[in-house]
C-alpha cells in the first residue's frame, strides 16, 4: 500500500512490546472514520480490510531488528471472526518467526471486548538484492 493511502482516518497505537519477536498495538474505531457510513449504511461495521491494515501498520511499527527495512511481501491469510462496531477498541497481538527462505512472518491476532475479531497472517521481505540487516 502507498504511503498516505491508507484507509484508516484514526491512528493505530503502538504498547510496549514483552520481547524482540512479539508486539502489541491497539487502535480505537471513532463514529468519525470514513470507511464507515457506506459499510453499512443503517448498521455500520468496520471493514475487514481495515482490520487487515491495523495488523500491516502494527507490524511495520514493530519489525524485528533483523528485519528492518523489510517491507510486505504477501497477505498470507485472514480469517475475521467477530464484528467491529463503532466506539470498539481493537487490541492487537504480534508474534514474528523467521521463516525458512529468510523472510519474516507476523502472525495478528485481533479482538475487541467481546472476543476475537481477526487473525491475519503477514509476510515481509527485504527487497531483491538488498541483504537482511545483521
Amino acid at each position: 500500500m502507498m504511503a498516505g493511502a491508507s484507509p484508516l482516518s484514526g491512528a493505530v497505537e503502538i504498547l510496549p512490546a514483552d520481547g524482540e519477536l512479539t508486539g502489541a498495538a491497539r487502535f480505537t474505531v471513532a463514529d468519525t472514520e470514513t470507511v464507515l457510513p457506506g459499510h453499512y449504511p443503517g448498521f455500520p461495521i468496520f471493514p475487514g480490510v481495515c482490520l487487515v491494515e491495523c495488523a500491516r501498520l502494527s507490524a511495520e511499527a514493530t519489525l524485528p531488528g533483523e528485519a528492518k527495512g523489510a517491507a510486505l511481501a504477501a497477505v498470507e491469510s485472514t480469517r475475521f471472526t467477530g464484528p467491529v462496531f463503532p466506539g470498539d477498541q481493537v487490541d492487537i497481538d504480534l508474534v514474528w518467526k523467521r521463516t525458512p527462505a529468510g523472510d519474516w512472518q507476523c502472525r495478528a491476532k485481533l479482538s475487541t471486548r467481546r472476543g476475537p475479531a481477526a487473525s491475519v497472517r503477514l509476510r515481509f521481505a527485504h527487497p531483491a538484492g538488498e541483504a537482511a540487516a545483521a
